[in-house]
C-alpha cells in the first residue's frame, strides 16, 4: 500500500508539531516560528532514530563511578581551551555557531594542525569539496597525514564511517547540510537537523569520540534549527564579532564541562586566527588623548578582568524626538542611566541626542560598567576631559547610589598592571579590598553618582 503524504507545521524553536498553522507556537509561545514540512508516512515498523532503544544499561551507585581516566584534548589555543573549560572532553558533542565567513571552518583546521600530530582526525564537509579544503589548509600551512577529509551529506554513511575508522576526533561542517534519507524533509529542516544530531550524538557517546559540529545561524544570531539542538549537545560556542573588523570573540552559551562566563579573543589575519592573550591592551590601543566623552571600564568575563574604552557623545538634536543609540551596551540600561542622571544630578538630556559605543566590538552586559557609561555621558555633555589614567566601575541604582560589585580586587590589580593611576570604585568595595603594597594606584570610593561626577570637576 503506498505511503500517505501529509503536511505538518513544526516550530523552529522548540520542535512542536501541529496539523495546522498557528501564529503563536502553543509549545514555547514564540511568534511566527511554525514552518510547514511535507512528510511521507513511513512504513509500519519504522522508528525514528531519536526513539530507538539502545542497549540496556545497569544502574550503578555514583560512588563507584570513577573519573580518574578523564582526558581532555588541548586544542593548541589557550583562548579556546579557556572557553571549553580546559580542552575537548572525550565523548563530548560541541556545537560551534557564527555568522557566515566569521572563521568557523578556519578554527577547525587550526585545531587539526595541533591535534593532528598525535590524533587521528576525521573532517566531514557537506559544503566544500576536498580540493577547496586542501587549498584552505595549504593557506594555513596545515600538512598532516593523520587528517582525513570526507565530503558526504548522508548522516548514516557518516556514522558508519566513524564506526569503521574509529578516529580520535570528528568534525562536521555543517549540521544543516546533513540529511537522513528515511525522512522526506529537505536538509536543514527542523526534523532533519534534530534527527541527524541524534544519530551523531549516539555514535559519539557509544564510541567515546568527541565531535565538533558547525551550525549556521539565522538573522537573529541564534543557531538555525530547533532549540532542542542546543539541549542535545554538551557545549554551545558562539563566534561573535563584525566581519569587517579583525577581532573575533568566542563565547560559551552552554558548557557541561566548564564555565559559561569565559570568552576567547582572536584576531583574524592572513595566516588564520591568532589568539589575543591580553584583550585589554588590544581594546585600549589607539585611545584618543585630551578628548571629552571617553572613559575606561573594567568588566569581568569569567575569571578574567577586561578593560574596555566606552565612548559617549551628547549633541543637539535636529529632530523633534532626540535619538538614543547604543553599540555594545544594553539600550534599555542606557535609557535608565540617562533618567538617573537627569533626576539625581540635574543633567538634562531630554532634548539632546545621546550615543554610546564600546570600542573594539566588545559587548558589555555587566552592571559594573554603569559608572563608566555615566561618566562618559556627563563628560561629553559638559565637555570635561576625563584623565587618561582614570578608570571607573560600579553599578548605579535608580536612586543614584553606587552599589558594590564583585571581584573588586582583581579589577583594581589589572588596572594598575596596565598603568592606570586613579580608580573610582563603589565606597562599599573599599572594605575587604586587598591591594599589593607595590601597586601605585589611587583608590577613590564614591557613594552616589553625584560624588563620582564631582571627582571629575575637581
Amino acid at each position: 500500500m503506498p505511503s500517505k503524504i501529509k503536511s505538518l507545521y513544526v516550530c523552529s524553536q522548540c520542535g512542536f508539531e501541529s496539523a495546522k498553522w498557528y501564529g503563536k507556537c502553543p509549545g514555547c509561545s514564540e511568534w511566527n516560528t511554525l514552518v510547514e514540512e511535507i512528510r511521507e508516512t513511513q512504513k509500519a515498523g519504522y522508528v525514528a532514530p531519536s526513539q530507538r532503544q539502545t542497549a540496556a544499561s545497569v544502574p550503578v551507585p555514583i560512588t563507584q563511578i570513577s573519573t580518574e581516566d578523564e582526558e581532555r584534548y588541548h586544542t593548541g589555543s589557550k583562548e579556546l581551551d579557556r572557553v571549553l573549560g580546559g580542552g575537548i572532553v572525550k565523548g563530548s558533542l560541541v556545537l560551534l555557531g557564527g555568522d557566515p565567513g566569521i572563521g568557523k571552518s578556519t578554527i577547525l583546521l587550526q585545531i587539526c594542525r595541533h591535534l593532528g600530530k598525535t590524533l587521528k582526525i576525521l573532517y566531514i564537509s557537506g559544503e566544500e569539496s576536498k580540493r577547496q579544503i586542501k587549498l584552505r589548509a595549504s593557506r594555513l600551512n596545515i600538512e598532516c597525514d593523520s587528517l582525513y577529509i570526507m565530503t558526504e551529506t548522508d548522516v548514516e554513511i557518516v556514522a558508519n564511517q566513524i564506526q569503521s575508522e574509529k578516529p580520535d576526533l570528528v568534525m562536521i561542517d555543517s549540521i544543516q547540510t546533513m540529511n537522513f534519507k528515511e525522512l522526506n524533509s529537505s536538509p536543514g529542516s527542523v526534523t532533519q537537523v534534530r534527527e541527524c544530531t541524534n544519530i551523531l550524538m549516539r555514535t559519539s557517546k557509544a564510541l567515546d569520540i568527541p565531535c565538533i559540529i558547525v551550525g549556521h545561524v539565522n538573522k537573529d544570531g541564534a543557531i538555525a534549527g530547533p532549540k532542542v539542538l542546543e539541549h542535545i549537545v554538551d557545549a554551545v560556542l558562539y563566534f561573535e564579532g563584525d566581519k569587517q573588523m579583525s577581532y573575533r570573540i568566542i563565547r560559551a552559551a552552554k558548557n557541561r564541562y566548564g564555565s559559561t562566563n569565559e570568552i576567547g579573543v582572536f584576531q583574524m589575519n592572513d595566516t588564520g586566527l591568532c589568539e589575543v592573550e591580553n584583550p585589554s591592551l588590544m581594546l585600549l590601543s589607539g585611545r584618543p588623548k585630551n578628548v571629552s566623552g571617553t572613559c575606561v571600564a573594567c568588566s569581568m568575563e569569567g575569571s578574567r578582568p577586561i578593560l574596555a574604552e566606552i565612548q559617549g557623545l551628547v549633541t543637539n538634536s535636529g529632530f523633534g524626538n532626540p535619538r538614543r543609540m547604543s553599540t555594545g551596551f544594553d539600550y534599555n540600561r542606557m535609557s535608565m542611566l540617562l533618567a538617573v542622571l537627569e533626576k539625581r544630578c540635574g543633567y538634562f538630556f531630554s532634548n539632546l541626542d545621546a550615543y554610546i559605543n564600546v570600542v573594539g566590538g566588545l559587548r558589555l552586559d555587566e552592571p559594573a560598567t554603569d559608572l563608566a557609561v555615566a561618566i562618559a555621558l556627563v563628560s561629553s555633555l559638559k565637555d570635561i576631559i576625563v584623565p587618561e589614567n582614570l578608570l571607573a566601575f560600579g553599578e548605579i541604582g535608580l536612586t543614584g547610589e553606587i552599589r558594590a560589585v564583585n571581584h573588586a580586587t582583581q579589577r583594581v590589580t589589572e588596572s594598575a598592571r596596565l598603568g592606570f593611576k586613579k580608580c573610582i570604585i563603589p565606597y562599599h568595595n573599599l572594605k575587604g579590598l586587598i591591594i599589593p603594597s607595590d601597586t601605585d594606584i589611587e583608590i577613590i570610593g564614591v557613594r552616589t553618582i553625584r560624588d563620582a561626577v564631582n571627582v571629575l570637576l575637581h
